[in-house]
């Protein structure tokens, strides 16, 4: 008595539209985290009705043939931490804003960078909205 099956049947698994339903997904996936960004969302800011002022900055430019400029006043690279002290005072929460056209090499804006640390003061990198 034979009491086994003549048709075997194999469990398969087609994965062949498997791979593409991955690559559509990775693709969107690529491109949502491309377009995400989180300076878009618009927050309302809240308004008060004191009379508040910001604090006072020290603006240090930077021109493209390297000269440096602490406000308005010319200033030799080397001279750069002692010209930027008086405008600092004794303010509670100082900060530089630099100013550097787009063809100064970084090394001069790491270099006010370094004084900003060194004088214990914020810096900020001023830039242009587009």
């Amino acid at each position: 008595m034979n009491l086994r099956r003549r048709h075997k049947h194999n469990a398969e698994v087609y994965v062949h539209s498997l791979s593409d339903i991955l690559f559509f997904l990775l693709f969107f996936f690529l491109l949502a985290s491309i377009l995400a960004n989180p300076n878009v969302i618009k927050l309302p800011l809240p308004k008060a009705n004191s009379n508040t002022t910001s604090k006072q900055t020290v603006v240090v430019s930077i021109k493209a043939d390297n000269t440096y400029f602490v406000a308005t006043t010319q200033v030799n690279a080397d001279q750069l931490a002692d010209a930027i002290k008086p405008y600092l005072g004794d303010q509670l929460d100082p900060s530089i804003v630099i100013n550097a056209e787009k063809s100064v090499p970084i090394e001069n804006v790491v270099f006010v960078l370094k004084i900003a640390r060194d004088l214990k003061v914020k810096a900020v990198l001023a830039t242009e909205h587009e």
